[in-house]
């Protein structure tokens, strides 16, 4: 909205042409997000303690982790709403991948805020169901599906990364597809979250890498020459992937060890789903593997030593899991553990970029 008024006066200045551009707006939207978070998130941390709104930790975590228990909580209500405000300020409203995009944000964060919520009053680790959370989310997706395939038309096709014209339409197997995408990295994110400042930082990478695709997928010249999808219209999610960094920028800023606050539940779902989203609706789905290799190891390590656990009745994998836990508990300081997984989280963003070559 702020963009459409900027841009209407270029004809009393030539300087404001430059809203037009999307690269331009992607600075300005990024840089707006940082800013909502980093000056509201004091006042956020500040009226947490006084309503004595803390994080509840598990009885079965690391016991070293005891001494965060009341550590303010629910930071993603500020993530959430500061890029909603920048999506509205800099993104084209008219874009209806924009207000797909906030409707997934919106909903997952409001499921996360329950879970949270619920938490907090009963004073334990007790929120949501499992089944309640995953029932509300696959509804959600379903809304989601109708709207962008249904009513929208958009191609159920499949891309695959490293090859130019491997292409595979499912169908209506595409709804299914959708929830695993989607729920998929939306819980993974969650998982990830246990330790100060560990999600933040791969999601800011995974949002970096999404900016540059949705950027190409929106270009005619770009995505024909890198033979890939091109989605008119996807230029705008490169913008609101730019917000997503810069939210996430400014939440580092209170979220880096020691943390002040924690994102809960109403950030990290929120912020993974929307991240599943983009990658749907600008046909890089199996990209995101790749580019949240880090959220996908997490949450395999827990399949894998639940699954494990239940087949053995008993034995273990890892010494905990996610897997971020199984190291610290091998002696690794927590410091230690959220930095080589922020390199491992880099790596597997610059290895998802340079399938835009491999092809």
């Amino acid at each position: 909205m702020l963009y459409h008024f900027l841009y209407s006066l270029k004809d009393i200045s030539i300087i404001f042409n430059v809203f037009k551009y999307i690269t331009f707006r992607m600075i300005c939207g990024a840089i707006t997000s940082f800013i909502l978070v980093y000056f509201l998130m004091p006042f956020f941390i500040r009226y947490m303690r006084k309503k004595q709104f803390g994080q509840i930790i598990r009885d079965e975590g690391p016991a070293h982790h005891k001494v965060k228990t009341g550590t303010p909580t629910m930071g993603g209500i500020i993530i959430v709403s500061a890029i909603i405000l920048s999506t509205l300020f800099w993104c084209n409203p008219s874009n209806y991948l924009i207000w797909i995009v906030i409707f997934i944000l919106f909903s997952f964060s409001f499921i996360g805020f329950l879970d949270d919520f619920l938490k907090i009053k009963r004073k334990k680790n007790l929120g949501l169901r499992a089944r309640e959370k995953i029932l509300a989310q696959l509804l959600i997706v379903c809304v989601f599906y109708l709207i962008l395939f249904k009513i929208f038309n958009f191609p159920t096709n499949l891309n695959f990364p490293f090859f130019k014209k491997l292409i595979v339409d499912i169908g209506g197997f595409y709804l299914i597809f959708s929830m695993l995408v989607i729920l998929g990295s939306s819980n993974a994110m969650n998982l990830t979250d246990g330790l100060d400042g560990l999600a933040i930082v791969p999601f800011i990478v995974v949002a970096g890498v999404y900016s540059i695709l949705s950027y190409v997928a929106g270009h005619i010249k770009f995505a024909n020459y890198l033979y890939l999808p091109y989605i008119p219209q996807a230029g705008e999610l490169a913008i609101f992937c730019a917000i997503l960094v810069g939210a996430g920028l400014g939440f580092l800023w209170y979220n880096a060890y020691p943390a002040e606050i924690f994102m809960g539940d109403v950030g990290s779902l929120a912020l993974g789903a929307s991240l599943g989203a983009i990658a749907i609706m600008i046909k890089q789905e199996f990209l995101l593997i790749i580019a949240g290799g880090l959220f996908v190891l997490e949450a395999i390590s827990v399949i894998l030593q639940v699954g494990y656990f239940k087949i053995t009745k008993g034995k273990r994998i890892f010494k905990m899991a996610p897997l971020h836990h199984h190291f610290e508990l091998k002696g690794w300081p927590e410091n230690k553990v959220v930095v080589r997984f922020w390199i491992v989280s880099i790596i597997c963003g610059l290895i998802a970029l340079s399938t835009l070559k491999i092809r």
